[in-house]
């Protein structure tokens, strides 16, 4: 019996085992949410991650910001995101305040999210890294990058500072900001702050006698008359009476790829100069020359010594432009009088050929461009190529194969000013070596090709790169880029900035290259206060497509000249 008893004392404790009081324990419950951070305050174009902390019954916490649904209360303030891997990413629209939710099972949590307008993120300063050659002077601009990724102009708002004011100054003064002068060699570090917040760019100042074959190029700066028009690159030459030491430094010269030799004002010429005179058939060589826009110039042509950067003296045949002499012909009945009605005091052509007719003059008296004068009477003449106005380059002793125009490209509503270089000589010097640039070649009128596609319609038509004309111009529907009401007239002014391409041809059929381009509101641009762009175009009345001189921001452009030879070919040929 005692055995029995333990059997069934036994059996009572298994039993009890068996029925452990677990089986019916309640499951934890979400009893709130929290969202953190809380009361966040960004900038329009910010983002702003939030997360959501859940606690429950049982006093554990867990983190449920991929589980809940997110809501913004105002989504033209912020939107929120529900999608994975960027759940609770709220992303700023525009500025107020939004409750930002968090939802799970019917419990909530919220805080509050407030958008304040844009915030300055970034600051760029242009033309990267420039050099200069001493005694000149770089405009900088100042372009701010906002958190609502939209940019503006801060030149005139920004401090500009210099980290070495022995090698250049820069200037914050009202009309002047951002304006270097330099006043040593060497480098220094330019930097414009806005909001605290820094860009900066490495200015060179280099001595001119160590770049001899360098012309430095001011776009509507300090080599520029005061009040010049809108993309004006002007250089200095220096004229002095064959063979003696009385020279002139002349500023407020045109810089022009489409024309081919050294035309100055007689107003421009100090009266110590004693420039001898052209003589053909018995009479003084005068000459008449017309220009894309319907000028002219017309004057006597003169021999004298010019001076290019640091290079030797060349004796070359120029035009004196002078209205008042002799009889001019009906081409030239309306010629510039002054360097005021033109704009500038003469014009420098380093384009594509040795003279500015060439073969065409020297065996026709007919052509309309060279005159023999007696008194007061002018008659056509021919004239040899040598007694031509002369395009100096050619006649330099060694960087005479044509020329480098450098200049930086400009931001987007244009710059009070830049400067940049015309490097003589092409492939003769460490600072005119070629490099990654496609070479194409011209015609015999100095052209190539350039196709454009408006509205499905492609057009190419004949086509030349000219830094004389001060912006792009070519025909299009006016549908497209309608033209402007005055003072712009002649150039185009659509409602918005127009982006564009067109593709370029060499003269024979090869190669071809894209280059884009855009075109602005002139009429909204030159209001700006601003006087160099990159997007001013307008029309060419049927004359083909002119590539003025926003074509050369940005790149570096190479004329080779006629009959000359380098590592890109013989020319004449436009490189880019």
């Amino acid at each position: 019996m005692k055995s029995n008893n333990l059997f069934i004392l036994v059996l009572l404790l298994t039993l009890m085992a068996g029925c452990g009081g677990g089986g019916n324990s309640t499951p934890k419950k979400l009893l709130s949410i929290v969202v953190t951070p809380s009361n966040s305050v960004v900038a329009v174009g910010m983002s702003q991650q939030f997360s959501a902390t859940g606690t429950f019954s049982d006093n554990t916490t867990s983190n449920l910001t991929t589980s809940v649904t997110w809501n913004s209360s105002a989504p033209s303030v912020a939107t929120i995101s529900n999608a994975a891997g960027t759940n609770g990413l709220a992303t700023s629209v525009g500025t107020g305040t939004t409750t930002i939710t968090a939802t799970s099972g019917g419990i909530s949590g919220a805080v509050t999210l407030t958008v304040t307008p844009a915030t300055l993120v970034s600051l760029t300063v242009l033309p990267a890294n420039p050099n200069i050659v001493l005694g000149t002077t770089q405009q900088f601009s100042a372009t701010g990058t906002f958190s609502d990724s939209t940019t503006r102009d801060l030149t005139t708002s920004a401090t500009w500072s210099s980290s070495a004011a022995t090698v250049a100054t820069v200037s914050n003064a009202a009309g002047t900001n951002g304006l270097a002068t330099s006043v040593g060699t060497g480098t220094t570090t330019i930097t414009a702050t806005s909001g605290g917040i820094p860009g900066a760019t490495t200015l060179t100042v280099t001595a001119g006698g160590s770049q001899a074959n360098v012309l430095p190029i001011t776009v509507n700066g300090s080599l520029c008359s005061s009040g010049s028009y809108t993309n004006k690159p002007c250089v200095s030459v220096t004229v002095c009476t064959p063979g003696t030491s009385t020279c002139q430094v002349i500023t407020d010269i045109l810089l022009d790829t489409g024309s081919f030799g050294l035309r100055i004002f007689k107003q421009a010429l100090s009266t110590n100069l004693v420039l001898p005179q052209v003589t053909v058939a018995s009479g003084a060589l005068a000459e008449c020359i017309q220009y894309g826009d319907g000028s002219s110039d017309w004057g006597p042509v003169q021999m004298a010594a010019v001076i290019l950067g640091n290079e030797p003296a060349i004796q070359v045949p120029i035009q004196v432009v002078d209205a008042t002499f002799g009889t001019r012909p009906s081409a030239c009945v309306n010629a510039d009088a002054s360097p005021a009605i033109a704009g500038f005091n003469g014009i420098l052509g380093v384009g594509l050929f040795a003279q500015d007719c060439g073969a065409r003059c020297a065996s026709s008296a007919n052509i309309g461009i060279y005159f023999a004068c007696t008194g007061l009477a002018c008659t056509g003449t021919a004239v040899p190529t040598a007694t031509q106005v002369q395009n100096p380059v050619v006649l330099l002793p060694q960087d005479n194969n044509g020329v480098l125009v450098q200049l930086p490209a400009i931001p987007p509503g244009g710059v009070p000013s830049v400067n940049g270089s015309l490097v003589l000589g092409i492939g003769t010097r460490s600072n005119n070596t070629p490099t990654a640039v496609t070479t194409y070649p011209a015609s015999s009128f100095g052209e190539f090709t350039t196709t454009t596609t408006f509205s499905g319609v492609p057009s190419t038509t004949s086509s030349f790169i000219d830094s004389g004309s001060n912006g792009l111009f070519f025909d299009a529907p006016a549908s497209l880029l309608p033209n402007c009401p005055s003072p712009g007239i002649g150039f185009y002014c659509p409602a918005t900035t127009t982006a564009l391409s067109a593709t370029t041809t060499g003269a024979f059929g090869s190669p071809s290259g894209t280059v884009p381009f855009q075109i602005g509101n002139f009429n909204s641009l030159v209001s700006s206060g601003s006087r160099v762009f990159s997007e001013v175009g307008g029309s060419s009345g049927g004359g083909g497509f002119n590539w003025g001189l926003p074509f050369f921001f940005g790149r570096g452009v190479f004329v080779g000249i006629e009959n000359r030879n380098s590592s890109l070919g013989n020319g004449p040929y436009w490189a880019y």
